[in-house]
């Protein structure tokens, strides 16, 4: 346990964004998970609705350090190529991994 007064505070604002950090993680696969059913239920539509709002949260969290700026353009990447694989040619399987 922190001793000193300035510890106590480092202790209270370290609490604080750890849990505002997890909440902003949580949210952001949340919406790519949600993204990736669409796209596997072939609800294309509802996917590229959700488009700009997945990348708007993996742009703020690149933006914040909760996750690095080339992590944040693979994902984007890798979510537009699932949703347009799956709009013109409906039978190809995608990559498990991405």
């Amino acid at each position: 346990m922190p001793i000193t007064k300035s510890a106590k505070k480092a202790l209270r604002q370290n609490i604080k964004r750890r849990a505002k950090n997890r909440r902003a993680k949580e949210n952001l696969k949340n919406l790519v998970k949600k993204v990736r059913s669409f796209a596997a239920e072939k609800k294309t539509k509802e996917a590229k609705e959700l488009l700009p709002q997945v990348y708007k949260t993996l742009d703020k969290a690149a933006k914040t350090g909760l996750i690095k700026k080339n992590a944040a353009a693979r994902k984007k990447s890798r979510i537009a190529k699932l949703i347009n694989v799956k709009v013109q040619s409906p039978n190809v399987k995608s990559n498990p991994n991405d």
